[in-house]
């Protein structure tokens, strides 16, 4: 894969799709020796696949996935579809040999997201866009907490207060557990949850509360969540579709220093705060400069698709896994799966606890009713 072009494909030809399109074809996207290119995709809606396909000059347009991966023969596929068909399409393009790039989320139970671990050989591999996790910002964080300079993270907020109408969730496979695997904890805080550990590692136990408190669906809209770290480090987790001021927000309090980004869908640097406490402004100011080096300007500083679109194909091009892998993203699964565990059974929950055969290992509701 060093010398030839990547091979793309995408299954979904929705809106998500036309960000991973567009980040593919974009400098970043294509950044390194080799470029990569869109080679195919399909979609059940041949009308949609065919607008899909002359907007983004795509050469084949296919009806169905055997016949893409026989055909077309992609190096890596994109999986852009909802949430509850991603197991399968993924586990087709795995056992055919293909490296798989997926939407979040993943999937929609830890079941099947080991099942798709199992299948990767390494390669092929299985990746998570999680594109949050490549803005400078949140890699600078992360270089400082391994590197102590900030010293002991302490306590951490992680609010997603976003706002979905009834309409939204009328679409059929919206805010049901057997197609999208949940409400907003699944389908909308889980970017944020994932830079939260991104940053702190390994959780260790989780209490918290859900309910159906304003849209008429059989998931949550509404979740809060109190979270402890192996590090020693807590955190206050909310995730609402409730919120008309709609805002994303992780702070995170070390002793030496805050550190704060706010923003909705996506930061660049002029979101993120850094507060240092007393004492510690010269250290903590040259840490941070420090860890910045190396940044190229406002495309290094932005999350995006492309910016983790660029080291997904730089890692596959030297023969690596990609960013973020199955035991990265699976960390993150698993923190939605106990609150989800936790707020059906009133509870604390561990890791451990969702285990097989546990209920919530199974399916996400551990096969509750609604709230």
């Amino acid at each position: 894969m060093t010398a030839e072009p990547v091979r793309i494909a995408i299954v979904g030809t929705g809106n998500i799709a036309r960000f991973h399109a567009r980040a593919i074809a974009s400098e970043g996207g294509a950044a390194g020796p080799a470029p990569a290119g869109i080679v195919a995709a399909t979609d059940a809606d041949q009308s949609q696949l065919g607008t899909f396909c002359a907007e983004f000059h795509i050469p084949s347009g296919y009806g169905d996935l055997a016949t893409l991966l026989s055909q077309a023969r992609p190096d890596l596929v994109h999986i852009c579809t909802p949430p509850s068909t991603h197991h399968p399409i993924a586990l087709e393009c795995l056992r055919g040999g293909v490296s798989v790039l997926i939407e979040k989320p993943p999937v929609i139970s830890l079941r099947e997201f080991d099942e798709l671990a199992a299948a990767e050989q390494g390669p092929p591999w299985f990746a998570t866009v999680f594109q949050h996790r490549f803005g400078a910002g949140q890699r600078r964080l992360k270089k400082l907490t391994a590197s102590g300079a900030l010293g002991r993270p302490l306590l951490a907020v992680c609010h997603t207060t976003w706002f979905r109408d009834q309409a939204y969730f009328d679409v059929p496979w919206r805010g049901r557990w057997d197609t999208e695997g949940g409400g907003p904890t699944m389908g909308h805080g889980i970017h944020q949850m994932d830079m939260l550990l991104d940053v702190l590692g390994d959780w260790t136990e989780v209490s918290a509360l859900a309910r159906t408190q304003a849209r008429t669906m059989p998931t949550e809209d509404l979740s809060l969540a109190h979270v402890t770290f192996k590090n020693g480090a807590m955190a206050s987790v909310v995730n609402s579709v409730l919120s008309p001021r709609e805002e994303s927000y992780l702070r995170f309090d070390f002793e030496r220093a805050t550190v704060e980004v706010t923003h909705l869908y996506g930061y660049d640097d002029h979101d993120w705060r850094i507060t240092p406490a007393p004492g510690c402004e010269d250290d903590v100011a040259a840490a941070w400069k420090h860890a910045a080096d190396g940044d190229d300007g406002e495309d290094a500083a932005r999350s995006s698709h492309a910016a983790q679109f660029a080291r997904v194909l730089a890692a596959l091009r030297d023969g690596q896994p990609p960013p973020v892998t199955p035991s990265e993203s699976r960390r993150t699964m698993a923190l939605i799966a106990g609150i989800y565990a936790s707020a059906f059974t009133r509870r604390p929950v561990t890791p451990a606890d969702l285990a097989p055969p546990a209920a919530f290992y199974t399916v996400m509701n551990g096969g509750h009713e609604a709230w």
